[in-house]
C-alpha cells in the first residue's frame, strides 16, 4: 500500500492545530505557516512517504 503525503498538507494540519490550542498566538502561526509554505513553493521540497 502506497501513501502518497505532501509537505504542505501536513503544515497546515499542524498551523491548524495550534491556532485551535494557542488562538492568542494566531499572528505568529499564520507568519510560519505563510513563510514554512512560501519556503515550500520555492525550493520544491515535496516529499514523499
Amino acid at each position: 500500500m502506497n501513501i502518497q503525503l505532501g509537505l504542505t498538507p501536513l503544515v497546515s494540519l499542524a498551523a491548524g492545530i495550534l491556532i485551535l490550542v494557542f488562538p492568542k498566538m494566531l499572528n505568529r502561526i499564520v507568519a510560519f505557516y505563510l513563510i514554512i509554505v512560501g519556503l515550500i513553493g520555492l525550493f520544491g521540497g515535496s516529499f514523499n512517504l
